[in-house]
């Protein structure tokens, strides 16, 4: 047995990253980033986004800042950003090696997705893939306090869930949502080794 059936096999509750775990955005976002920087007076590069893919708007945006000493109008790089990937959502797909996983067990465990966009980005990359319906709650930087890698997501999705934090599997993929799992004591699987 794999050690990922084995945590499947001790879990009691699954808990997912929506952009590049269940769904393949970052390409969409890359592209987004850069309308929303022009847009804002800016330039981006697409590898300078993809090093940080799955930072929230506001931890990219402090990167972005730090590193090239300017100010950026975050409001208007912000509603750029989601209105470009609004407007590309039906270009997003589905990784179906992770979301097999979430079919697998649907109805089996109780199951969330934790991300760090925004609600309505990630509620539209979910509903425009068909995964919505497989997952009983949905949590996004919207309803907490603090960005991946704080644990603040994932804990919140395992209140939500009704089940304690060390007996939830998270699946992710970028290191921020790995360091999150570790801070809120869940067993993670990093989908990176899956997805090859």
């Amino acid at each position: 047995m794999t050690e990922m059936e084995t945590l499947l096999q001790r879990a009691q509750a699954l808990i997912f990253d929506c952009d590049g775990t269940l769904v393949q955005t970052p390409t969409l976002y890359a592209g987004a980033w850069q309308d929303a920087f022009r847009a804002a007076g800016h330039h981006m590069e697409p590898d300078w986004y993809h090093a940080r893919a799955g930072m929230s708007e506001h931890v990219l945006l402090d990167d972005y800042e730090a590193e090239h000493g300017v100010t950026v109008d975050r409001p208007l790089a912000v509603r750029e950003m989601r209105t470009a990937v609004l407007a590309r959502i039906g270009e997003v797909g589905e990784i179906e090696v992770i979301s097999a996983i979430a079919r697998r067990f649907h109805g089996k465990l109780p199951m969330a997705v934790a991300s760090g966009g925004p609600q309505e980005v990630v509620l539209a990359s979910l509903k425009e893939t068909g995964l919505l319906p497989l997952f009983d709650t949905v949590v996004t930087i919207d309803d907490v306090a603090h960005a991946k890698p704080a644990p603040d997501l994932f804990l919140e999705a395992a209140s939500r869930l009704g089940v304690a934090a060390a007996q939830c599997l998270v699946f992710e993929d970028s290191h921020q949502g790995l360091e999150a799992a570790h801070n809120a004591g869940m067993p993670v699987v990093d989908v990176n080794r899956l997805i090859g």
